[in-house]
């Protein structure tokens, strides 16, 4: 078997058209044909199913897909790593982030490793959490960082809670809560809340916290944006509950106003996440560090 097969494979596998995975791969049908054909007999299994006009990925290659992206992610990082061991003057640094992270809390890091190593292209991937997880396992990144709320097998990844970020009570100016110092749960059982859908990581959480205050509210919408959220809440339409990271401008500004909840907090651990036992490439490691050295004065 060779990496040629795999790539084939893999280019097929996503097309589902013979004549297409050619043009992609600047060689002939017959060429693709006979690298499937050849990797079949390699595996001893089918990968594909012809049903009239149609080419439908076998069972078997569904299952199959995964192992092959991984063994050729694995041998393009191999060859970046390998080069950064020598010299971090030039190379690739991938990794996945959740979206309130991505946007609110590594640019500003980004910044300061793309000063200390410019010659690194940096690629960071902003998608849901399943995804993440999905591209950690088949080695398209090298590691995640995302919310300790997001659920990850430990016992097949190592991880590290670097930061603790808060989520806090927001309201627009207008709003009767801005003029208050602070307020209680009780204050807000009659407002509507603006919320996540109810498979988002973070609505997951805060139901979970409100259940522990013995606090349900009957109004709320759902926006799946955090954007769209605070736009919500910034033209009255309700009230939310996001992270602070995501609020700095809009406070400074007077757009929205932080009301504290008394005697609630909402904290969640922000950490990175990798495979046990996997080789990080070198500016992968210098990034890690950086992170581990974000002041964050609410970590314990």
């Amino acid at each position: 078997m060779n990496l040629s097969k795999l790539q084939t494979f893999i280019t097929l596998s996503e097309c589902l058209n013979f004549t297409v995975a050619a043009e992609k791969l600047f060689c002939s049908q017959p060429s693709v044909s006979m690298q499937i054909q050849s990797l079949e007999r390699d595996l001893g299994f089918q990968l594909f199913d012809r049903i009239g006009k149609k080419l439908y990925l076998t069972k078997q290659g569904e299952h199959f897909k995964p192992y092959a992206e991984q063994i050729i992610n694995l041998f393009h990082s191999s060859k970046e790593h390998i080069k950064q061991l020598d010299d971090l003057a030039f190379g690739t640094l991938s990794f996945g982030a959740s979206n309130f992270v991505g946007i609110y809390l590594l640019p500003a890091i980004l910044s300061t490793f793309n000063k200390e190593f410019p010659g690194i292209k940096i690629n960071m991937n902003i998608i849901s959490s399943s995804h993440l997880i999905d591209m950690l396992e088949t080695k398209k990144v090298e590691f995640l960082v995302l919310s300790d709320r997001i659920a990850i097998d430990e016992e097949r990844f190592q991880f590290n809670r670097f930061y603790e970020d808060e989520l806090v009570l927001i309201v627009s100016p207008q709003h009767w809560l801005s003029q208050k110092a602070s307020c209680t749960l009780a204050d807000l059982i009659d407002e509507t809340w603006i919320l996540k859908p109810n498979k988002s990581a973070t609505r997951n959480y805060l139901e979970g916290e409100f259940k522990k205050y013995g606090f349900s509210s009957p109004k709320y919408m759902e926006i799946s944006n955090l954007e769209a959220i605070k736009q919500s809440v910034i033209h009255g339409l309700g009230i939310s509950i996001v992270s602070s990271l995501a609020i700095n401008q809009e406070i400074e500004n007077g757009t929205l106003v932080e009301v504290p909840i008394q005697g609630v907090k909402f904290l969640r651990g922000i950490r990175y996440v990798y495979h046990r036992g996997t080789l990080l490439s070198p500016a992968a490691k210098q990034l890690i560090t950086m992170l581990d050295h974000i002041p964050s004065s609410r970590l314990s």
